[in-house]
């Protein structure tokens, strides 16, 4: 066998198997060389899904007849001009995209250079050139590519139904218009124009927010909070949905380093873990991050398809999203998305469920809201004790006492009834709102414990009798490993012969608590924590375990003191707008709305 040189079009044709794997790789090259041109307005058509047409125009610096043609040779660019590809500025920089797509398709450049006389258009079918010729054009860059993947007739094979390549095409332009709110974008199929947004105005932070309710939605906008962090010269900034508003995929994460859009594992891991203790693990928020890095400490030349990046210090990377994340979060308060006000009143006219339409979804229906069955031990004990956990001092009076109905001057409002002992409604301003008393107070307890445990020891509350809990003696196993661990967060274990362990001591913050269920929760967690990892590690995971078992239940019938004192430390608190797993912790009714149900607007 013969060692002999490929042709240039069967190396070009290679070429764009890497570069060019369906319609939409050839929008994203051709529109970020329009980005990269200068353009103000980019235009994108396509006809049978980018089979038959794809045409890019843009009123960018646009080509002279020479550049034209060397713009169709391979590894021809202007956007390397000290060959260093370390400070790299531009979106693209190989060189290879239009001599690839030409190499599969029939395309035509149109182009005319800002001050230029006239235009002057190229044509190559099949990676054969003809010359530049004259032609009329207004000043910038027109590119037309014509039946794609006709001189590679089996990757054709390969494509999707024209409507889902057109949507591929699509996304990959939204992306590239959450980058750079400065530019115009349209993007049609024949006759209809499937994303348009014109140039956002004002500065940078409001340009980026007015360009993402265009592309995710206007609650996403009404419900997002801004992240700013920076360390060592790298900057985080962009905004970050609150937990309740959440999707079951990750398809509304949107990460751009450098001002290139990307898909990088890191960074989504990142994004998971900061909102891991406040969303169900088969919950994903709704993100649009945007880091700043110097150029020598990512590497941005991986790929052809330039969408995945390497970071020098992925560590640093990793915890300034996370801790600008968790920070934005904490500085919400206890906002929970405006969207669940909207799906109960969409419930109230319909007669259908919350779950389908809130963005969250309910536990298992069962005896209590989040599918735990209530214990002998919680309905004799624990009904009619004072509130645990609660800073104010509280004097016990019966429910049913005389409510105060003074103005309303706080964010949650004010007590004026409880529901089937499990929701408070409280009266605001403007409308009223509807908390459910288990999630809300066990976000409230969850936060109190690790605090508390970034702190130091959390103080300890020692049961006036020892609590035995009867396990397996693997179960036994894992606790007594973990027993040192457990004792700093403050819950004392200790074996008690063979299959049980005692308890003598647990967070004061916890109050009454179903210990035994405590217990035997604690002992599945550690079943699926990583031995090598300590329990500080997991106290996000640990706190919402522990929480859940010392906060109030549904059917425990509060009084009107106990209510307020609830809503105040809501107001205080942190992601109180939500429990651990994504759902509200409370629904928002403005009487506007209300009235309308009546007929009254």
């Amino acid at each position: 066998m013969t060692i002999r040189r490929l042709p240039e079009t069967t190396v070009n044709r290679i070429a764009a198997g890497e570069v060019v794997e369906r319609p939409a790789s050839a929008v994203k090259e051709l529109v970020e060389n329009a980005i990269d041109a200068g353009a103000h307005r980019i235009d994108v058509v396509m006809r049978d899904g980018g089979r038959s047409l794809i045409a890019v125009s843009d009123d960018g610096v646009g080509m002279d007849a020479g550049e034209l043609e060397l713009a169709v040779e391979r590894h021809a660019t202007s956007k390397l001009p000290d060959d260093d590809l370390i400070h790299i500025q531009t979106l693209g920089f190989r060189g290879e995209a239009l001599p690839s797509i030409a190499s599969v398709s029939r395309l035509t450049i149109t182009s005319r250079a800002a001050g230029a006389a006239g235009a002057w258009t190229l044509a190559i079918e099949g990676g054969v050139k003809a010359s530049p010729h004259p032609a009329a054009h207004p000043a910038g860059t027109r590119v037309e590519v014509r039946d794609l993947f006709y001189a590679t007739p089996a990757r054709l094979k390969f494509l999707k139904t024209p409507r889902t390549e057109f949507s591929h095409a699509v996304d990959v332009v939204k992306r590239l218009a959450m980058a750079h709110p400065e530019i115009a974008f349209t993007v049609s199929d024949d006759d209809r124009t499937a994303f348009r947004t014109n140039q956002a105005q004002g500065g940078l932070l409001d340009a980026r927010l007015s360009r993402l309710s265009d592309v995710m939605g206007r609650e996403f906008a009404e419900n997002a909070v801004p992240v700013a962090a920076e360390r060592e010269d790298v900057a985080l900034a962009g905004f970050v949905g609150l937990p309740t508003l959440n999707r079951g995929n990750a398809q509304m994460q949107f990460l751009f380093v450098n001002g290139r859009p990307v898909k990088d594992r890191l960074m989504i891991g990142a994004v998971r873990g900061a909102y891991r203790d406040l969303l169900a693990s088969d919950r994903h928020p709704m993100v649009a991050l945007y880091l700043e890095i110097p150029a020598e400490q990512v590497d941005v030349n991986v790929h052809p398809a330039k969408t995945e990046v390497r970071f020098r210090d992925s560590g640093l990377v990793r915890g300034l999203l996370v801790s600008g994340i968790k920070h934005a979060l904490a500085e919400a308060g206890h906002r929970s998305a405006t969207t669940s006000g909207t799906a109960a009143l969409g419930a109230f006219r319909s007669g259908g469920g919350l779950a389908s339409s809130a963005g969250y979804r309910a536990g298992p229906s069962s005896g209590s809201p989040y599918g735990q069955s209530p214990g002998l031990a919680e309905r004799s004990a624990s009904y009619h004790a004072p509130l645990p956990g609660l800073d104010a001092p509280l004097r016990a009076r019966e429910a049913s006492a005389t409510l105060d109905h003074s103005p309303v001057e706080y964010p949650l409002g004010a007590a004026r009834g409880q529901i089937h002992e499990t929701y408070i409604v409280a009266q605001t301003a403007d409308g009223l709102v509807i908390v459910d008393q288990h999630a809300a107070h066990e976000r409230l307890v969850q936060e109190r414990m690790r605090q508390a445990m970034e702190q130091g020891t959390p103080a300890r509350q020692g049961l006036l009798i020892p609590e035995v809990v009867e396990l397996d003696d693997a179960a036994v196993d894992r606790l007594m490993a973990r027993a040192g661990e457990l004792a700093d967060m403050g819950l004392s274990v200790e074996a008690f012969g063979s299959g049980a362990v005692v308890v003598r001591e647990i967070p004061a913050v916890l109050g009454e608590t179903d210990v035994k269920g405590l217990i035997r929760d604690l002992a599945d967690d550690l079943a699926e924590y990583d031995e090598a990892i300590s329990l500080r590690g997991r106290i996000d995971d640990v706190c919402a375990t522990m929480a859940c078992h010392g906060s109030i239940r549904a059917g425990r019938r509060l009084n009107a003191d106990e209510m307020n004192a609830l809503l105040r430390q809501m107001e205080a608190m942190p992601h109180s707008g939500q429990c651990s797993h994504g759902r509200p912790t409370y629904v928002e009714l403005k009487l506007a709305d209300i009235e309308k149900l009546f007929g009254r607007r």
